[in-house]
């Protein structure tokens, strides 16, 4: 066998093996760490070192065979907030934007948000459903491939700040892109 034909082999063999994207890029592509910023009045949060992991939390009904339902979670650059969300058909997020929610219906369920400002806690408000979506590129093998993704929300939730004796609600909204790490 000449060499030529032995490396087109090889190159045959790994392309049939591999489980890349269909762009075969995995990966965050660039995306930093820290990006992912909760504003509104008088009120800034930034979140990021997200992980993911395919725990099967929050299993779709319609998922196929195979498909395990992804977990994100992150904290505050302080460390004083918290951001967990799940995914029930992470095969689909790479390819179109999912949309944002609290309860188990929806493609991407918000199940933690809470952080810290200004001497005051916020955490999300359970009565009023944020809005929006996410979607993500570079991520291959439903969010488990160990190069990771970038991960892109685009959305609007409500808040409950509590100051004190003081409690209140405040709109945000949810913007950026940022590395995920799998576990």
């Amino acid at each position: 066998m000449s060499l030529s034909r032995f490396l087109s082999t090889i190159s045959l063999v790994a392309a049939a093996g591999s489980t890349g994207c269909s762009d075969d890029s995995c990966g965050p592509g660039g995306a930093p760490d820290v990006g992912l910023v909760a504003s509104g009045s008088a009120v800034t949060l930034t979140y990021g070192h997200l992980t993911a992991g395919l725990n099967g939390d929050c299993p779709a009904s319609d998922a196929p065979s195979g498909v395990v339902s992804l977990t994100l979670q992150g904290i505050q650059t302080d460390g004083a907030g918290r951001l967990t969300l799940c995914i029930g058909r992470p095969d689909r997020l790479a390819g179109q934007s999912l949309a944002l929610g609290l309860d188990a219906s929806s493609p991407v369920q918000v199940i933690d948000f809470a952080g810290a400002a200004n001497n005051c806690t916020l955490a999300i408000d359970r009565a009023t459903p944020p809005t929006g979506a996410a979607s993500a590129s570079g991520l291959c093998g439903n969010g488990g491939d160990p190069a990771g993704f970038a991960l892109v929300l685009d959305g609007a939730a409500t808040l409950t700040r509590t100051c004190g004796a003081t409690v209140d609600a405040v709109p945000v909204t949810l913007r950026g892109r940022v590395a995920v790490a799998s576990q």
